[in-house]
């Protein structure tokens, strides 16, 4: 289990958190823990699958190349003093979940994002993932909102959230454009008593 924070640290979040490396949280079939320059090799396997890739942002990479998982894992990416972690399953890491503090400077409110390898999708572990993380990560940086956007074309990822009491809250119209055409964005939250 993570301590309790002690302090607000310039990224919004509080310092002392256990995002550290070493930190990991346990749970049913997956741990959550920080990256690993060693996972290299592991998220090359699961980041550069198209499938992947198309239920997700236009900032993850596709194809996922080696270039990108090493500045990735290097931190020139994303601050990984924030709480980024990896998803073990299998031994190995499988793919990643993180949220940062929400873009309207909103104190208390975080966006949640997250993805998984093709190999586990269907198993419900992502719905596992993200129960186990919010139980951690809400209390511990006293958050009062979770936010999440899902592509229109990626219902699994909707589940995931209703599953762990998110409820849609509107619609950005055409807010994405794909090679394929433009897409929705999907608005979901989750409110916590403060």
């Amino acid at each position: 289990m993570a301590e309790r924070p002690a302090a607000t640290g310039a990224a919004g979040y509080r310092a002392g958190v256990g995002f550290e490396p070493g930190f990991r949280l346990a749970g049913d079939g997956f741990v959550l823990r920080s990256w690993r320059r060693d996972d290299l090799e592991a998220l090359l396997r699961h980041a550069d699958d198209p499938a992947v890739a198309r239920g997700l942002s236009d900032r993850f990479p596709s194809p996922y190349t080696r270039a990108d998982g090493e500045a990735f894992l290097a931190g020139k990416l994303v601050d990984f003093a924030g709480p980024l972690l990896a998803i073990e399953a299998g031994g190995e890491a499988c793919g990643g979940i993180g949220a940062r503090p929400a873009r309207e400077a909103r104190p208390g409110v975080a966006e949640l994002g997250y993805w998984l390898g093709r190999a586990h999708w269907g198993r419900g572990l992502m719905t596992r993932v993200v129960a186990c993380y919010l139980g951690w990560l809400v209390p511990a940086l006293v958050l009062r909102r979770v936010e999440a956007v899902v592509l229109d074309s990626n219902p699994a990822s909707a589940r995931v959230l209703e599953k762990n009491g998110f409820g849609e809250a509107g619609v950005r119209r055409a807010a994405l454009r794909r090679a394929e055409g433009m897409h929705d964005l999907r608005l979901f939250a989750r409110d916590h008593a403060g």
